[in-house]
């Protein structure tokens, strides 16, 4: 009997200011429980104890034995399963499957519905009640995964909190936006209209985009044909870290404005941004940090700046496709007028003199642009552009062989100042629109890197050939079993520039020139191979001279390798 108990003196922690107001609601109603009183007396004292808790009659027993046992320690802790189901996990899976089954689209069902489902399964398998998950506990399991839903759904755009804005990485951390150009945002998109040239209709062209998250403004971008890659994503940053200049042709009222660069560089987990071209080569030579979203669904400013293009400029335009096949007119191709260049200056125009110039929701009373320029924490870095063009292109490491030779795509590549170097590992740079040059550098002790020489290919006397080109050729030599000369080769280019002339209206030929037309920088070998002449002292005299006597050279060089053969 309760009468033969013996009291239970309360104890006392620490600190009364550890003591919460359930803790201390639990001890007020228990003490009431410990005074001498009649079994009825009891009965009625418990009764009220569990009305009062909230909890029922066995579980106010549990309470005054963890009391006994272990006093106010015994009325604070708590279950370490709590907030873990104690069903089965093929039960928990049910209960959620129907009820998100049953809330796809139109339709609609309650908790109660699910539970009734549950009951059903339940006769199915010849369970008896407390063999299944009662109504509580199908609502419990279901609150927390509406709330769950419900978090989610919250975090879909990153948000302020305060003043502060903050973006989560799939590995956990918060990356905080402190200001200008410290966390730019990059992503694609393929624009939902269809281009012409003077043939017909090429194709929907590609964007990449690259936006400053405590700003929103606009960087850069690429527009070109090309599907995303690696190759693209550093075409839009070298667009995005110099600063821009247009001419007369494309009428701006303002300034870009906008350039140097990121501090975090933050995208989806697309192969392109996670490959060794982005994350080893460019992220450590141009100094950010590659950081990737949480989900996918975290990128919510670099979506808004396409939902706000597809509503504001490409609807209004001839060629406009829709946003899917529903909306798409029938007449689309009949109607596209518009071309790769007009669309790019259509951009420009829109992105210079509107959408950085809007005032942003977040930012008061300052536009995108002010916004970039007061959150500016230093002064935005100023590139030399050769030298970040040959930072942007791929490398790859070589051995240097004999004679000076590098055997790059299944070719040999000479230079004068790798003679003597045989055996020593090299990195090659080379643009893939333009593979007849290749820069060669060693790395020094200190990790710095210098520059050797030009390799240029011996059996491409062409002014310009991709690496996509190259490959072709390749495979058709290794096919046909043939030894390719330089006469047969030359054959071959003639032959090949006939057939560029005769058939004009090949569409990837259209799509590249119309690209090379808005993008004219993208093949950088061509441009800069002699742009710095002072480096390599065989490259001092000018481009005049040396396009006199490159060729020279050349036929020497082959005589002084037959010579050492």
């Amino acid at each position: 009997m309760q009468l033969d108990e013996k009291p239970v003196k309360p104890q006392r922690l620490p600190s009364d200011e550890l003591l919460t107001d359930k803790v201390n609601r639990r001890i007020e109603v228990l003490q009431s429980l410990i005074e001498p009183c009649d079994r009825k007396t009891y009965g009625i004292k418990k009764r009220e104890a569990a009305r009062k808790l909230g909890v029922s009659l066995r579980q106010v027993e549990r309470l005054l034995q963890k009391w006994r046992e272990h006093g106010l320690v015994g009325l604070t802790a708590t279950r370490s399963d709590k907030g873990k189901y104690r069903l089965e996990q093929d039960w928990v899976d049910f209960i959620i499957n129907t009820y998100t089954n049953g809330n796809k689209g139109s339709k609609r069902m309650t908790r109660h519905q699910v539970f009734m489902r549950v009951k059903g399964r339940a006769k199915q398998l010849a369970l008896k009640k407390g063999e299944y998950p009662s109504h509580q506990s199908v609502y419990r399991i279901l609150d927390q995964h509406i709330e769950q839903k419900d978090r989610k759904r919250k975090a879909r755009s990153p948000g302020y909190s305060g003043e502060r804005l903050t973006h989560m990485t799939r590995d956990g951390r918060e990356l905080e936006v402190e200001g200008s150009n410290d966390v730019w945002q990059c992503d694609h998109t393929r624009l939902d209209i269809r281009l012409v040239d003077e043939y017909g209709v090429l194709d929907r062209p590609w964007l990449t985009i690259i936006i400053d998250s405590y700003s929103r403004c606009v960087m850069g971008f690429y527009l070109g044909f090309d599907h995303p890659s690696s190759q693209i994503d550093a075409l839009a940053l070298r667009h995005a870290i110099l600063p821009k200049s247009y001419g007369s042709g494309y009428q701006l009222r303002h300034d870009w404005g906008t350039y140097g660069k990121p501090n975090h560089f933050y995208t989806d987990g697309g192969k392109d941004f996670t490959s060794i071209h982005i994350t080893e080569q460019v992220a450590v030579q141009i100094g950010f940090n590659c950081s990737l979203r949480r989900r996918p669904s975290d990128g919510g400013i670099v979506e808004r700046f396409f939902r706000t293009l597809n509503d504001q400029v490409l609807r209004d335009l001839p060629g406009y496709t829709g946003s899917n096949v529903q909306q798409r007119p029938a007449t689309v191709d009949k109607d596209a007028r518009l071309t790769l260049k007009g669309l790019e200056t259509i951009l420009v125009r829109y992105i210079v003199d509107e959408y950085n110039q809007h005032v942003d929701a977040r930012s008061g009373n300052q536009s995108r642009l002010q916004r970039w320029e007061g959150g500016l924490m230093v002064d935005p870095y100023l590139y030399d552009e050769l030298d970040l063009a040959i930072c942007l292109m791929k490398q790859e490491r070589r051995t240097v062989q004999k004679y000076g030779r590098i055997r790059f795509g299944d070719r040999d590549f000479a230079a004068e100042h790798l003679r003597g170097r045989a055996g020593e590992l090299v990195t090659v740079r080379f643009d893939p629109d333009d593979i007849t040059t290749l820069f060669v550098y060693q790395r020094n002790a200190d990790g710095t890197e210098e520059l050797l020489d030009y390799a240029h290919a011996l059996d491409l006397e062409t002014e310009r050939l991709s690496l996509r080109e190259l490959k072709a050729r390749n495979k058709k030599r290794r096919e046909t079993g043939e030894e390719i000369n330089n006469s047969i080769l030359d054959a071959m280019l003639d032959r090949d520039e006939f057939v560029e002339n005769l058939v004009k209206r090949n569409r990837q030929q259209r799509k590249q020139a119309a690209q090379e037309q808005v993008n004219p920088t993208q093949s950088v070998a061509k441009k800069f191979a002699i742009s710095k002449p002072e480096e390599i002292e065989a490259k001092s005299m000018s481009e005049a001279e040396l396009e006199v006597e490159l060729p020279r050279y050349q036929v020497r060089f082959m005589d002084d390798l037959f010579e050492d053969d």
